[in-house]
């Protein structure tokens, strides 16, 4: 898709770079870097476009000339308690920890997307209600033991080796992965227009 300013996409994840290939022509990475548990509020869709809009925004002061997006992806459930938000995990034991949470369980995951460029700002956010079926202590250990969710919210990658763990979805599966691509493509489409 043709944009008339350079894109940026301030996010090292590689699965935000496959997803932005498609609808971008060229574009270089600059990820954000920021004190993400000062942008955590309650609300864990707050916190989506807290983060997302921050990092646009940093690196737009950056390259003032550009179009630069940001993204954040938050896993959270409910309960009587409220919102409980799971972040990346710290170590294999809090990956351990975080999908023995999920384990036969509802949590929603939420991507806050942001587009500064010269012209405006675009803030959005998209969310998927998923499920997982119940795990055993081993498929988890041996999942966390791949390697595969250290880098994740959640400790997982519903496209990779956690996606057996799934028994529904409800939503957009690109904003699961980082980046909700139908709803990026509609900004860029209106950008592109002059709109």
């Amino acid at each position: 898709m043709f944009t008339k300013y350079p894109v940026i996409l301030a996010s090292a994840s590689p699965r935000r770079q496959q997803l932005l290939q498609p609808l971008v022509e060229s574009f270089r990475v600059v990820p954000a870097d920021l004190d993400e548990d000062a942008l955590t509020e309650s609300d864990p869709w707050a916190t989506a476009t807290n983060l997302a809009i921050a990092k646009a925004r940093s690196i737009a002061r950056e390259y003032p000339d550009h179009l630069v997006i940001g993204g954040d992806t938050v896993v959270a459930f409910e309960d009587s308690d409220g919102w409980h938000q799971l972040s990346k995990p710290t170590d294999t034991a809090d990956a351990i920890r975080i999908l023995t949470l999920l384990s036969d369980r509802h949590h929603v995951v939420i991507t806050g997307l942001a587009v500064v460029y010269p012209a405006g700002e675009h803030l959005i956010s998209d969310h998927t209600e998923v499920t997982f079926r119940a795990l055993s202590p081993e498929e988890i250990v041996a999942y966390v033991n791949t390697g595969e969710p250290m880098d994740k919210a959640g400790a997982y990658a519903i496209q990779g080796g956690a996606s057996g763990f799934v028994s529904t979805t409800k939503g957009n599966i690109s904003a699961v992965v980082g980046l909700p691509v139908e709803r990026l493509e509609e900004i860029l489409s209106r950008i592109a227009a002059g709109a």
